[in-house]
């Protein structure tokens, strides 16, 4: 079929289905469709898969129902994409990718399509962690921590790292324990800030944030990397009002001393 019978072929319609969109992606990159849609790579896009991801999150965070439906079109279109460049390279298709994801859903819930037994959420995530290092072939915790993505967020990974060192029994019994190594943390932080050393300085912190982390895990519904985006919102909200207060007094923020920007922040903080 000519492009022109095939961009006809999906006009029009009152609903369109996954097949649809795979058959536009297609047009799209062929002879005689979209310039910019034919010259993308895998690696062109990459960005893209991540913003419209966040955009997806932010969806569920505003309760936005129409706007998840949305954005969620968005990350299969990212899917989709992905998918008919790599077809035409030969490497895999649609197909393949819904065959693996489909294959290893099986595989990891034998509680649900096989006989083993589990007992309560903690059995199915360690029976998880199991099969997973084992079709990957991680014949070690730490083979199985190495292949957590360098390129998540810093907050997310290190989670995920010290998850999987807990399930291998490398962890405090409770808090207490965290909260220890955090202040031991800040207290070689500070050490480092008087020695003026960057390189140490750096590492320092860095031991901080991830003591920080560590804490998180151990906290009913807390996410590290989600309390640190709400401190940036209150943040954001708390400048804005001394911001605000700022201009209404004729004050220059940049030659204000601090003692009276701490003043507005004190009543930014107290309103807020």
């Amino acid at each position: 079929m000519e492009q022109s019978g095939r961009s006809a072929a999906v006009l029009g319609k009152s609903l369109y289905s996954t097949e649809d969109l795979r058959e536009i992606i297609a047009i799209l990159r062929a002879p005689g469709g979209c310039p910019w849609d034919a010259e993308q790579t895998h690696l062109s896009i990459k960005k893209n898969f991540i913003e419209e991801t966040y955009e997806v999150v932010e969806a569920l965070n505003l309760g936005d129902d129409a706007l998840l439906c949305e954005e969620l079109g968005d990350v299969l279109l990212q899917v989709a994409l992905h998918c008919e460049i790599a077809g035409e390279r030969g490497a895999f298709g649609w197909d393949q990718v819904t065959d693996g994801i489909c294959r290893k859903l099986i595989e990891r819930h034998p509680h649900v399509f096989a006989q083993t037994q589990v007992e309560g959420v903690e059995n199915v995530l360690r029976n998880w962690d199991a099969i997973k290092r084992r079709s990957k072939g991680q014949g070690t915790v730490t083979s199985a921590m190495e292949h957590i993505p360098h390129e998540l967020p810093a907050l997310m990974r290190s989670t995920k790292l010290q998850q999987k060192a807990a399930r291998a029994g490398f962890d405090w019994p409770d808090v207490s324990g965290a909260l220890e190594r955090l202040a031991e943390e800040v207290e070689e932080l500070r050490q480092a800030v008087a020695e003026g050393a960057p390189a140490h300085c750096r590492e320092e912190l860095g031991d901080v944030l991830f003591s920080a982390v560590n804490v998180s895990r151990f906290l009913p519904d807390c996410d590290a990397e989600e309390a640190l985006g709400e401190s940036s919102e209150k943040f954001l909200r708390r400048f804005a009002a001394v911001e605000r207060m700022a201009l209404a007094q004729g004050l220059d923020m940049k030659a204000a001393p601090p003692e009276e920007l701490d003043r507005l922040w004190a009543i930014a903080k107290e309103d807020s």
